[in-house]
């Protein structure tokens, strides 16, 4: 049975056998931090300067996750966004790693990693969706939103 959104896109996950080809797509440093939790470098993604139009979806399997209306410029050297494309494309979940207690955000849809979310943002929700670019594609608007699970959900608004 087919899960939609609210912004009607698909969150069924993908099969063990889609999952196994997104995966194989992945560079090492995608899949370190979509895959294994792990955080890219600040100041060096390739996201962290882009101030087009469009949408930012996961790189894993291209449900949106972010609209360039909410990216703003937070000086800690990541991407950082004040709140989801769709509440239900971001899943919160609490990260106790590194003797901390932090929420990690994830694609609701394959359940990679994207970043944290911290309570330091701009008006009107006060939150940092802080993001790895690795653990982005950005889609410029107009453009058809990338598809790798054939579930065609629509062009970039």
């Amino acid at each position: 049975m087919t899960e939609l959104s609210p912004s009607g896109f698909d969150l069924t996950p993908p099969s063990p056998a889609e999952r196994t080809r997104l995966e194989a797509t992945l560079t090492r440093e995608e899949a370190d931090v979509l895959l294994h939790h792990g955080t890219e470098a600040p100041f060096c993604g390739g996201l962290l300067d882009q101030k087009d139009d469009g949408v930012y979806g996961c790189r894993l399997c291209g449900l949106p996750l972010f609209r360039h209306q909410t990216k703003f410029e937070s000086g800690t050297g990541w991407p950082s966004f004040w709140a989801p494309f769709d509440e239900t494309h971001v899943k919160a979940v609490r990260d106790t790693a590194y003797g901390m207690v932090r929420i990690e955000t994830r694609c609701a849809r394959c359940d990679s990693h994207q970043g944290h979310v911290f309570p330091d943002g701009p008006p009107p929700t006060r939150l940092r969706y802080c993001i790895n670019s690795v653990s982005l594609q950005f889609t410029p608007t107009g453009e058809p939103l990338p598809d790798p699970l054939g579930r065609d959900d629509g062009v970039a608004t």
